[in-house]
């Protein structure tokens, strides 16, 4: 089983790498965003204590968004791996996918860091804020989203790299180039 995490700051090509990595592994994919968004929109009690937090401009407590991602973890059933797109952010969440993962007897077999130049990133999620009307992709929402990247989740790089995890992409370049470097790393784990 092979087990993805996903890593990079916003705009560095998760989604996108992650759809490349669908199509020809047959993964499954949690973007945490999405996993949140459709639990709300259906009601259910988790989206209903998680739009409780969302509501009033609150973070998502560790606890509550591992059991959101074991409960969409455990639907998949039988399966070749998950892409974990969006989490973990903070060394607390990566333990906590640690021990929700070995308690089901997996793990986590590599995290994959898209590493773009900052310039490039407030480039390319400028552009997608034109293209796509997102309020969040303006350039004061992205040097905020950079700065909560850089202070926040960019020490995960390290813990992942003690785990013996860690693998280093270099997010810049043709996507065509990029994915193909991500298939070394996949064929290798």
């Amino acid at each position: 089983m092979k087990n993805i995490v996903i890593f990079g700051a916003p705009g560095s090509g998760k989604g996108t790498q992650s759809d490349l990595m669908v199509q020809k592994y047959g993964l499954n994919h949690i973007s945490t965003g999405d996993v949140l968004r459709a639990e709300i929109k259906k009601g259910t009690e988790l989206g209903k204590t998680a739009a409780s937090f969302i509501d009033k401009g609150n973070l998502i407590p560790d606890d509550l968004m591992i059991s959101i991602l074991a409960k969409v973890y455990d639907s998949f059933g039988d399966h070749k791996g998950v892409i974990f797109d969006g989490f973990p952010r903070t060394i607390p969440q990566a333990e906590a996918l640690k021990k929700m993962l070995d308690e089901r007897g997996d793990k986590v077999a590599a995290m994959i860091e898209l590493d773009v130049p900052e310039a490039e990133l407030m480039t390319r999620l400028i552009k997608r804020g034109e293209d796509s009307g997102r309020a969040d992709d303006n350039e004061e929402t992205i040097k905020k989203r950079l700065q909560v990247y850089h202070q926040q989740t960019q020490p995960l790089i390290e813990w992942y790299k003690q785990e013996g995890l860690h693998y280093h992409i270099n997010g810049h370049g043709t996507l065509e180039r990029i994915f193909a470097d991500i298939c070394q790393v996949i064929e290798k784990i």
